[in-house]
């Protein structure tokens, strides 16, 4: 039987170990942000899904995001966005904020999928 102290101790070592995740989950979603930016400044199914859930990143109540849209993404896509939605979980930045020109782009897809 697990006591109080055991629980805490076990919290604070799951909290150790995402903290030193940290870098490499925000390396792979910051990578991953830049293959699904230019696939969201097209002009196809798959572009209005990433662009609406990038929005839904940024400002979720403006730019509400289904998440079975999610379905519609080849399997490349669908793991970016995953990795950019882990990143942004526990978020040290905006998610604009990542990119060169990063509110630019976001004023284009708000015009595109807005």
């Amino acid at each position: 039987m697990s006591t109080a102290k055991d629980r805490i101790r076990d919290d604070l070592n799951r909290l150790a170990v995402e903290e030193a995740e940290r870098p490499y989950v925000r390396t792979a979603g910051v990578e991953a942000l830049q293959r699904l930016l230019p696939v969201a400044q097209r002009c196809t199914g798959q572009s209005r899904i990433v662009g609406r859930f990038l929005l839904g990143l940024y400002n979720g109540s403006a730019f509400p995001f289904a998440l079975t849209d999610l379905r519609g993404l080849d399997s490349a896509l669908w793991d970016d966005c995953l990795a950019v939605l882990r990143m942004d979980r526990r978020p040290e930045q905006e998610v604009h904020q990542y990119v060169d020109n990063g509110d630019e782009i976001w004023s284009h897809l708000k015009r595109a999928w807005g």
